[in-house]
């Protein structure tokens, strides 16, 4: 019987003054990276509740003095944060339906339509999310300045945002991978009863896809609703702006504290997309490792 390799031996651990270690040295490590990762948020909403001199003095204070939840409604009416969601919204959704289309097609077809070169192209894919992300700012700028073929300027228009997400390699390669752990001998009965390629993705392979999906599409609103680089370099009309962007470009004149309102108000969607999603997320990251 194979045992389990652990830091503290069962032995140990069943020790008054092991158990006693173990518990002390576990409590550090959770309070820690608790306070690692929710600190800054706690500073963020905290500091929207504060004056702006409460704000900006040093040494800083933990605990508001005062509590000014006015900062917020504030916030959202100054900088505008209802048209900037909405149209991040608008931007996030559409990226998400193309994703949905396009990747699911290239990762069906790599994955059970074995293309000629299939491999050398899903090799090329993954190469592509070994370069920086700014070191494609240039020529992508250039190419949607003025698109080949059509010679159209894509700039304050949401196609700027949509096709570059379109050819994302990572969504790609975590459906590739779900798709190949589908049973053959179910895909072989969907074509014995007669049904098509196109039918046995849209009956069969979708409807069991659905953690996958799912992270996918998280990815998909969460990549367009943090992006802040490009945007602001194609979107230059304050009317088509992003959350992120339009909070930056709006941010001159604007009292701290109400700053720091607006972005706390701006980083909710996500927070709430990973609370809600957190097991979808973790499932789907998972779902495809086991062949079966």
């Amino acid at each position: 019987m194979s045992s389990t390799r652990t830091l503290i031996s069962p032995a140990q651990l069943a020790r008054p003054r092991g158990r006693f270690l173990y518990w002390v040295v576990f409590a550090l490590v959770v309070g820690l990276f608790t306070l690692v990762f929710l600190g800054p948020l706690y500073w963020m909403v905290s500091g929207g509740l504060k004056t702006t001199q409460e704000v900006v003095q040093s040494p800083p204070t933990l605990v508001p003095r005062t509590v000014h939840p006015e900062n917020y409604s504030r916030a959202w009416d100054v900088m505008d944060l209802s048209r900037l969601l909405f149209n991040t919204l608008y931007y996030a959704l559409g990226s998400l339906a193309f994703q949905l289309v396009l990747d699911v097609a290239a990762a069906y077809s790599l994955s059970r339509l074995r293309p000629v070169f299939g491999r050398a192209i899903l090799a090329m894919m993954m190469v592509t999310l070994m370069i920086p992300a700014t070191v494609l700012v240039v020529p992508q700028y250039l190419t949607v300045l003025d698109v080949p073929i059509v010679e159209r300027n894509l700039l304050n228009s949401p196609w700027v945002i949509w096709l570059p997400s379109v050819t994302n390699a990572f969504n790609i390669f975590l459906l590739k991978r779900f798709f190949d752990s589908i049973p053959r001998e179910l895909l072989d009965a969907a074509s014995i009863d007669g049904a098509s390629r196109m039918r046995t993705l849209w009956s069969v392979v979708l409807p069991i896809s659905r953690p996958i999906l799912g992270v996918v599409s998280i990815f998909a609103v969460v990549g367009v609703w943090k992006d802040f680089l490009w945007p602001m370099l194609t979107l230059p009309d304050p009317a088509k702006q992003t959350l992120n962007v339009g909070i930056y470009s709006l941010a001159n004149g604007v009292p701290e504290n109400v700053l720091i309102a607006a972005l706390a108000i701006a980083s909710v969607p996500t927070l709430l997309i990973f609370l809600v999603f957190q097991r979808n997320i973790m499932s789907g990251l998972t779902a495809g490792g086991l062949k079966g």
